[in-house]
């Protein structure tokens, strides 16, 4: 089979279990946590490094932002071979008790996405795999890191929800940001981001496995009552740090599926 047109990856270029983050950047480093890695390809939003992690064979590869653009990474994946998907990302959260810098381990995810609905009907649920959140788990705790365990919105939009004073700018749903989140909050939904949805969806119809991990970069609720206006610079710190904890907890996981199968 020839390179897919996309991620310009062939069978042999990835491995089964493959670190999905969005941003291109991140894959770099976080295959430098690894005891070996390469890089395979780069095109588009697509950057892949394949690799080992304590003995497990381990791909990481970007997807962009959103749901469309990483549909496409897995489906180009899956005629690749890969059988398990783990997204690495940030999220906000919903909840009081989920504080900045700590793990959402998706268990599910509420399915505001447009692109998964082309591949199943709304009532199919988006969940992950239950080895896959085990393994998220107990790579988190092993680590050391806080984790909630929990369910997240995926959502196609990354301004129209927040308040823009004094601005033209935004979407329909600003009014109303406030009802809608505090819906989300009563239930008990733990976070909030832009690609589980499609993820889980398409990897349980197609009978393979996937999970999510995030890290907590802000709290959508205080953010909304407590600033004027959205500024992703200074509310959404991309810190060393928070790439670690997602590079550590996600390869540890793929070593964990690896190691029990």
């Amino acid at each position: 089979m020839s390179k897919q047109y996309h991620i310009k990856c062939a069978p042999g270029d990835v491995a089964d279990c493959v670190l999905l983050p969005g941003d291109p950047a991140r894959v770099e480093v976080i295959a430098s946590h690894w005891d070996e890695a390469h890089r395979v390809a780069g095109n588009r939003e697509y950057v892949t490094y394949t690799g080992v992690y304590k003995g497990a064979p381990i791909t990481c590869m970007s997807t962009g932002i959103g749901c469309p653009s990483t549909a496409i990474g897995m489906e180009e994946l899956a005629r690749c071979g890969a059988k398990t998907f783990l997204r690495v990302g940030t999220c906000g959260t919903f909840q009081d008790r989920v504080k900045v810098g700590d793990l959402a381990i998706f268990d599910s995810a509420i399915r505001e996405d447009g692109a998964s609905k082309a591949y199943a009907p709304i009532e199919f649920p988006a969940v992950a795999s239950v080895d896959v959140v085990n393994a998220c788990v107990q790579a988190a705790d092993g680590l050391g890191f806080t984790a909630h365990v929990g369910t997240t919105r995926s959502a196609d939009t990354f301004y129209a929800s927040h308040p823009t004073p004094g601005s033209s700018f935004g979407g329909y749903w600003q009014a109303d940001w406030k009802h809608r989140f505090e819906n989300l909050q009563r239930m008990n939904v733990i976070a909030a981001e832009m690609e589980a949805s499609v993820i889980f969806v398409l990897a349980r119809i197609w009978g393979l496995r996937a999970g999510g991990v995030s890290v907590v970069l802000d709290n959508m609720m205080k953010l909304h009552e407590e600033a004027d206006e959205f500024d992703p610079e200074a509310q959404l710190d991309h810190s060393g740090e928070n790439i670690r904890k997602l590079a550590l907890t996600g390869s540890e996981a793929v070593r964990l599926l690896h190691e029990s199968a």
